[in-house]
This record gives structure tokens, C-alpha cells and sequence, in this order.
């Protein structure tokens, strides 16, 4: 008897020393310089898609300073830059056609390009959602609400923002004062960011999936705020082109200034 129970234990002890190693073998490495895994699909996707940044689509006022000058692009350009690029080919996407190509490889057209106009300025409604419409094309427009609220007659009320959502362009949030988001703290972050998304839900009835920075102002701080909300992508005034999956929200532009005649977006098209 005292012999068959020695015989059991080093059996059971024997069974141990074989097992042991095939589960470290078959468990998963964990360490320090493991990389994340990548959001969609897994896939680290680099894609080309222009995103043309304007403002100010007008006439110039009598007493425009360099500063306006440079953000202004005339009416009947603007008309140009959109056959030029119905014309070559391309075709409008919004960032969220962009953010499911990236994640999941969703096809995209030939020449895709993507059309934002930063701070809802009124002329986005009096002179480009009906050039758009004449092309056919989309565009995603930046709108500081804070504006809105107050009903300023140099931009977009609450009823055009909705009209233009209503029509098929996306709206995006840019803060609720347009203020340098650097060197804030949380509580005045969330003011500005989550506060902006809510107003603009609450009036358009459409979810608010991207963001455009303030002058294309921000730190760390706004980045960690963003990352807990519903933003699919953000864009800045980082020159450049191209996009990739792990960079949702730091997506660069190519900024056209008011001296950007067709050669020149042709050029910037080219060449970023």
C-alpha cells in the first residue's frame, strides 16, 4: 500500500512537470513595449485623401485687414476651385467616409477629397452650400456655437446650421468661443468641447462626429478630453495629406488662402 502511494505521487508530480511548461508555452506574452492593438479591423491603413481647409468664402469688405485678406477666397473662385476639381475627377467624402475606409478598408472613390470650412461664417450658407449643390458635392463645416447663440449676423444661426445638416453636409463641432484650448484645465475643456457637441446635436438632431481645433491651437490636455468623446476624427492646420489608423485626431489639411487661384489648388493638390 505504502508503495502504490509513492507510485500515485510521482505519477501526479510527473503529470505537473509536463503540463506546466505546454501552459506557459500556449499563454500570451504580456510586456512592457507591447504594442496596442489598432482600432477597426486591426489594419494600420495609410490612405492620401486632401482635405481642403477655407474660411471666409466672400467679398472682401472695404476695410479688410492682411489678416482677413488671407482667409477670404471671392465667390466666383470658390466656383472655380469646385470645377476644377468636378472636372479632374474627384469626388467629395466626409471624414467619417474617411475614418471607415481607414478602420475597416471601406472602399473609397478614385479621387476622393474632402471640403471643410472652419468657423460658420454666414457666407457658408449665402454662397457655398449652393455652389455645392449645383456640383453635386458635400462639405463638413466647423461651427462655433457660441456664435450661433448669439445670433451674430456674421455667421450662421441655429436655423441655416440645421438647414445646411438637413441638406447633407456634415457639421462639426470648433469649440463654443473659438478660444486657445492650450494650457486649460479639465472642467473648462469639457465646457468647450462636449458643450459645443451637445448644442449641436440638440439643434440639428444629427450626432457630431468630428472636431476642428481652434486655430489649430492644443496640447496633450485636449487630446486626453477628445479621446472620451464621440469623435471619430479631428482635423488641425498640420500641412499634408496623408492619414492613418492609429491618428484619429490629428488629421492634417491643405489650407487654401485667398490668393489660391485654380494653378495653385492644383499644385497643393499635387503635392500637399
Amino acid at each position: 500500500m505504502q508503495k502504490l502511494t509513492k507510485r500515485a505521487l510521482f505519477t501526479c508530480f510527473a503529470s505537473v512537470l509536463l503540463v506546466v511548461p505546454a501552459l506557459f508555452r500556449f499563454a500570451p506574452v504580456q510586456s512592457q513595449d507591447s504594442v496596442p492593438l489598432l482600432p477597426g479591423d486591426g489594419v494600420l491603413r495609410r490612405i492620401q485623401v486632401p482635405i481642403l481647409m477655407y474660411h471666409y468664402v466672400s467679398e472682401l469688405p472695404p476695410d479688410a485687414d492682411v489678416y482677413r485678406v488671407d482667409l477670404t477666397i471671392l465667390p466666383q473662385m470658390f466656383r472655380a476651385h469646385m470645377q476644377y476639381l468636378r472636372d479632374s475627377g474627384y469626388a467629395t467624402i466626409s471624414l467619417d467616409d474617411l475614418d471607415s475606409a481607414l478602420l475597416y478598408g471601406t472602399p473609397l472613390p478614385p479621387r476622393p477629397v474632402v471640403l471643410t470650412f472652419d468657423d460658420g461664417y454666414i457666407d457658408h450658407y449665402t454662397h457655398v452650400l449652393s455652389t455645392l449643390r449645383e456640383f453635386g458635392f458635400i462639405g463638413t463645416f466647423y461651427v462655433i456655437t457660441g456664435r450661433a447663440d448669439s445670433n451674430d449676423p456674421a455667421y450662421m444661426n441655429w436655423t441655416q446650421i440645421s438647414e445646411m445638416a438637413a441638406a447633407g453636409m456634415t457639421i462639426g463641432s470648433h469649440s463654443k468661443s473659438h478660444l486657445d484650448l492650450r494650457n486649460r484645465d479639465y472642467d473648462f475643456l469639457v465646457y468647450e468641447l462636449l458643450g459645443s457637441m451637445e448644442s449641436l446635436e440638440a439643434h440639428t438632431g444629427y450626432p457630431v462626429t468630428t472636431f476642428s481645433y481652434p486655430a489649430g491651437r492644443y496640447d496633450d490636455a485636449t487630446l486626453v478630453v477628445l479621446r472620451d468623446l464621440p469623435i471619430r476624427r479631428a482635423v488641425t492646420t498640420h500641412p499634408g495629406m496623408i492619414h492613418t489608423t492609429d491618428n484619429r485626431l490629428e488629421l492634417s489639411r491643405i489650407r487654401i488662402s485667398g490668393d489660391t487661384g485654380v494653378p495653385g489648388l492644383a499644385y497643393l493638390l499635387s503635392n500637399g
